[in-house]
């Protein structure tokens, strides 16, 4: 007989909740029925050594933790920005949530530790300043014209900034192969922190709302209003029905991405179909969608031109989202590849930032290996693959 786990019934019942899984989902992950998962929470029985492992790895917590007497203290639980009536957090969403907390908390102690310097723009106004000022003073900070990106990619260039300036950037839609991110439960989130600011983005969007997230969150820094968002770009987001720290990040967003000067001197015969909107979004790299909102909120076009174009937009969308897949079944077979590369995904879901800091100082010896791989979610001979990707 295999040999018994003998863990705290109360923690395993905690660590399986703390992630939101269901008894049914927990029971499957070890092969047995909801009454014997019972038995285990309530200590009428103990799961095998196997077992108990199996659990740990399912809840992502370390297998010791099921041994201590008392449910240890947890990361607190972020604010939550997101409208009334959003889909619960799930699984998933827990879990990189939690995942970003652990590196967040690590970096920030790491620098403060080391007497680093706290970072000048976080926590620089708040949503008694205008939003213009703060959008302005992002762009400069940054030394990004949002009239003149270098590539195709605005994102990118976006991203490399932040983190030029010491803002930790994740982006991932997946937490495995079988668990990924639900955009409308979760878009972004933010941890404000004046030592290491880590931001999320999901990247189940395409880039051009990915782009509209990450400058929502940077206006979140820049008041130091560490939460979870999403419904970023909904018409719905007004004074009325939303936090009033969504829409002031909103407004920043909007300034910094689609300048008040641009937008209002375009003809408004620009505005004739979607397609011609779209023409004039692509160099700056938002959506038709949140053009034509800021376009509508701004008086430059009607209610009725709005609705007509943003249903335009809508269909056109849908067709591009079928062209962009029926390339990649076709690049797929061309290349004969499985999918994107694995460690670039990991790459952005660390924060290339966070993944040189982490290397640095794993080489310098300065950071045991476990907590390095553990950091990274690889394991450590697998490293270089991982640095590689770093120069490319």
């Amino acid at each position: 007989m295999a040999d018994k786990a003998y863990i705290n019934p109360m923690i395993l019942r905690w660590a399986r909740e703390s992630v939101r899984m269901s008894q049914n989902n927990a029971a499957a992950k070890v092969g047995v029925t909801i009454e014997k998962l019972n038995e285990w929470e309530i200590g009428d029985d103990q799961p095998t050594i196997k077992q108990a492992q199996t659990l740990a790895r399912a809840y992502k917590r370390p297998f010791a933790l099921f041994f201590l007497p008392e449910i240890p203290m947890d990361f607190q639980p972020l604010q939550d920005f997101r409208r009334k009536g959003s889909k619960d957090l799930t699984t998933s969403s827990i879990f990189i949530i939690r995942e970003i907390q652990q590196k967040q908390t690590w970096i920030s102690n790491e620098f403060a530790e080391d007497n680093g310097e706290k970072l000048p723009f976080v926590g620089k106004f708040s949503i008694n300043d205008n939003p213009v000022t703060v959008a302005k003073d992002i762009l400069n900070t940054l030394r990004i014209n949002p009239l003149g990106y270098k590539s195709e990619k605005p994102i990118k260039e976006w991203i490399n900034a932040a983190e030029t300036k010491g803002i930790f950037i994740s982006r991932t839609s997946f937490i495995h192969s079988r668990l990924k991110l639900d955009s409308e439960e979760l878009q972004g989130f933010v941890i404000s922190d004046p030592y290491a600011p880590f931001i999320f983005v999901n990247s189940e969007d395409w880039n051009a709302p990915q782009l509209f997230t990450l400058v929502h969150e940077l206006a979140h820094i820049w008041i130091a209003e560490t939460g979870i968002s999403n419904e970023i770009e909904s018409e719905a987001l007004n004074k009325n029905d939303t936090h009033p720290v969504e829409y002031f990040c909103n407004e920043v967003a909007a300034n910094a991405l689609i300048p008040l000067d641009y937008i209002s001197e375009i003809d408004r015969a620009a505005f004739k179909n979607a397609k011609d909107v779209f023409k004039l979004v692509k160099p700056i790299g938002v959506s038709s969608f949140a053009f034509l909102l800021r376009a509508f909120r701004l008086g430059i076009i009607s209610p009725p031109i709005y609705y007509r174009l943003k249903q335009e937009a809508d269909l056109d969308f849908k067709d591009f989202l079928k062209r962009e897949e029926e390339k990649k079944v076709k690049q797929k077979e061309k290349v004969n590849s499985s999918g994107p590369n694995y460690f670039l995904l990991l790459l952005n879901r660390n924060s290339r930032l966070f993944t040189q800091v982490v290397l640095d100082a794993f080489k310098g010896g300065h950071i045991e290996p476990t907590m390095a791989s553990n950091l990274l979610n690889v394991q450590i001979n697998k490293f270089p693959k991982l640095e590689a990707q770093m120069y490319r």
